[in-house]
């Protein structure tokens, strides 16, 4: 087993309140309990000998000798490893059951189960906890049913079914057992809080009854999603990736399952995105309500509108731009130092110190999320919108401030244009809503506001001698955040200017389809180190240019960026030179991007068509 496999080597599995991923040769790399914002209780992936890893493989003499296949069971978030040997082909199954997800608790459970479908194969178990993130001890205890693992940070319990005997070595359980054609085992994780006792013992009936309830929900989960266009399996594992990245208790969005995988390897660019970012999880409530997931964007919209009312935030301001999954506003940011990072990539950071940066883009996006269609007056409630037109008339008066930018940069406030432009979503978004949903507003101030911003960027943003629209006021430098641009409405897919802005971008920020959001060596971030190119923007690439009616050339870019999707079908942060997956896997703003392309390229499809 390789010490640190690519990053993209890895599937999903969830439960609505946490998460793991399983590499391509059956280890769980990373897995935080009870929440996605836990501590870890596997993170190998951060460091291979102190991490902790639960791997159940085929046990050969050579790695050579055996062939591994990974793979969903359609439509559905159970991984599928396969094994090929030449003495048989053996399977492990994992899936984590949803038992009540949306009422928070500390039991979490993940299953594996190991069977032979030809031949014979001989398997080998490793657990090996190391809880919160490899910083407290355990202590083992062999029972009756199985191994507990007990640590003041919280209880894991391993249970094995069938011919599968555990031996305890080094405080961890391990174990080598052979399957024949037919033989079907389960091994069963249960995690809990300090001082949990062991739970009751599972029989093979109740584990395949887990797998069937599993497998049914996902299946009549995606049964609800209403595409039907050209992309039919991609755009469903985008949506059951955005639906194992929400925390089912309180209807928040994270935007991405992991921490500290690096943007560069071996750099310093390595944050902790299991949080809720305003921006993200809005902007993908457009594209839930597409799909017909309603229920879920409304329990995103119910979540922001709790952080609208309680207004307490770390930067001072009526929103932050991120939040912890519950809406804890407080996210410490804090290094592992006795962590190396993968592949040597340190620091390895938990909890994110950008949470109290000035990001004025996130009222447009807020605002943009919570008036999406008529459903905002069932969800918000006149109270609601209150609230909404209160932030409103507060952003009258403070729009027009330097900000440090929707990429986080830490290198200073700018007049970010990508930040006006979302202020003026905000305003435009509410002047409409309060419109069709006869609402009181000022809707006069509103207007002015939406006017002078939109003639501030035309004036400010314009750089007349790149004829585009630039990063940031006063500068030369392309940004790919403007890509919205068109998406939001603010200018016509076919204006002259923005035209002129899509060609630039093409000859300085796209190579060979993918897209860089800017060039930190024209614009300096504060951090060390290069990037690779950002998926987010190569998708909204291919949607632009859908929009501009440039559809041979968004249809090759969306089949080439396709290509880039890791075995089954998910997509990181960002694409290295070599076409490697970088940063923290899978990301939600990604998926979110790869649906709204594949919507409007199927819709400029099908009008050229028509």
């Amino acid at each position: 087993m390789r010490r640190y496999p690519p990053i993209a080597d890895h599937g999903l599995i969830g439960d609505l309140q946490t998460c793991a991923l399983v590499s391509a040769e059956g280890s769980v790399d990373f897995f935080c309990a009870p929440r996605f914002d836990s501590p870890s209780l596997f993170a190998s992936l951060l460091d291979r000998d102190k991490g902790g890893h639960f791997s159940v493989a085929a046990d050969v003499a050579d790695p050579a000798d055996v062939t591994v296949r990974q793979l969903y069971l359609p439509d559905s978030a159970i991984v599928v490893t396969r094994f090929l040997t030449a003495d048989g082909i053996g399977e492990v199954i994992d899936f984590m059951p949803l038992h009540d997800p949306h009422t928070a608790h500390d039991r979490r459970r993940i299953i594996r189960g190991v069977r032979v479908v030809r031949g014979t194969v001989r398997f080998r178990l490793e657990c090996r906890p190391r809880f919160d993130y490899g910083r407290a001890g355990h202590e083992t205890v062999v029972g009756p049913d199985g191994v507990s693992f007990r640590s003041a940070a919280g209880t894991a319990h391993l249970q094995a079914l069938g011919p599968v005997f555990l031996d305890v070595e080094n405080g961890d359980a391990v174990s080598s057992f052979t399957l024949r054609q037919g033989d079907l085992t389960g091994i069963v994780l249960t995690t809990g809080a300090p001082g949990d006792p062991a739970p009751p013992a599972l029989v093979e009936r109740e584990v395949v009854q887990e797998f069937a309830d599993t497998h049914r929900f996902w299946h009549d989960w995606t049964a609800r999603c209403r595409y039907r266009g050209r992309w039919q399996q991609v755009v469903n594992r985008s949506a059951i990736t955005l639906k194992l990245l929400s925390y089912a208790p309180s209807g928040a969005l994270l935007a991405a399952a992991t921490t500290g995988l690096p943007e560069q390897v071996g750099g310093e660019r390595n944050w902790d995105y299991r949080f809720t970012w305003v921006r993200d999880a809005s902007l993908a409530v457009s594209a839930l309500i597409r799909l017909g997931y309603s229920e879920e964007a409304d329990a995103f919209r119910r979540w922001l509108g709790d952080r609208l009312r309680a207004g307490q935030t770390a930067s001072g301001e009526p929103l932050q731009i991120m939040y912890r999954i519950d809406g804890d506003p407080h996210l410490v940011e804090e290094t592992l130092d006795h962590f190396e990072g993968y592949l040597g990539s340190a620091p390895v950071r938990i909890g994110n110190g950008a949470a109290d940066q000035l990001q004025l883009d996130i009222y447009g996006e807020a605002v943009y999320g919570l008036a999406q269609d008529s459903h905002v007056a069932e969800v918000a409630g006149y109270d609601g919108w209150v609230r909404v037109a209160e932030l409103l008339d507060w952003l009258c008066d403070h729009w027009d401030r330097p900000d440090e930018g929707i990429w986080e940069t830490r290198g200073g406030r700018r007049d970010f244009t990508y930040s006006r432009l979302m202020c003026w979503v905000a305003f435009d978004r509410g002047i409409r809503a309060a419109q069709r949903l006869a609402r009181p507003a000022d809707l006069p101030r509103w207007t002015a506001a939406r006017d002078a911003i939109l003639r501030q960027v035309m004036e400010k943003g314009w750089n007349e001698k790149r004829q585009a629209f630039v990063q940031y006021y006063g500068g030369d430098v392309l940004d790919a955040s403007l890509l919205w641009m068109p998406l939001t409405g603010f200018v016509s897919p076919r204006d002259r200017r923005w035209l002129a802005t899509l060609d630039a971008m093409g000859e300085e920020l796209v190579s060979d389809s993918l897209v860089y959001r800017y060039n930190p060596e024209a614009s300096p971030d504060g951090l060390r180190g290069s990037e690779g190119t950002f998926s987010l923007c190569s998708f909204l690439y291919v949607n632009a240019l859908a929009r501009a009616g440039r559809l041979d050339e968004a249809r090759y870019a969306f089949d080439k960026m396709l290509t880039y999707a890791n075995h089954v079908g998910l997509f990181g942060e960002e694409i290295g030179p070599t076409g490697e997956q970088l940063g923290n896997f899978p990301q939600a703003f990604t998926h979110l991007a790869l649906v709204e392309a594949a919507l409007a390229l199927d819709e400029a499809l099908d009008r050229a068509a028509r």
